[in-house]
């Protein structure tokens, strides 16, 4: 197993995260829509994290993508109107 394999957290463990980090992540798009990698920049977390919760709030209509890709192949999200509880 390499090195990056033993540092990654249960994926369940990281979906237990998402309420917690949802007021984070839509605070981050509130100036503008952002990739999945410019998310996790600004949430300091990896990007394989900030990846779970984003199509975690994306199914839960609380993001959506903005259409077509950002030129660096990523889409980028915007806050939904939901809002968090």
């Amino acid at each position: 197993m390499s090195g990056d394999q033993r540092d990654q957290r249960d994926p369940r463990e990281v979906m237990r995260e998402e309420p917690i980090v949802r007021r984070l992540i839509l605070d981050a798009v509130s100036a503008g829509p952002l990739t999945v990698p410019e998310i996790a920049a600004a949430l300091g977390a990896p990007t394989r994290e900030a990846l779970t919760w984003v199509m975690g709030m994306r199914r839960y209509g609380y993001l959506r993508e903005v259409k077509g890709s950002a030129g660096d192949g990523y889409f980028r999200y915007e806050d939904a109107g939901r809002g968090a509880p």
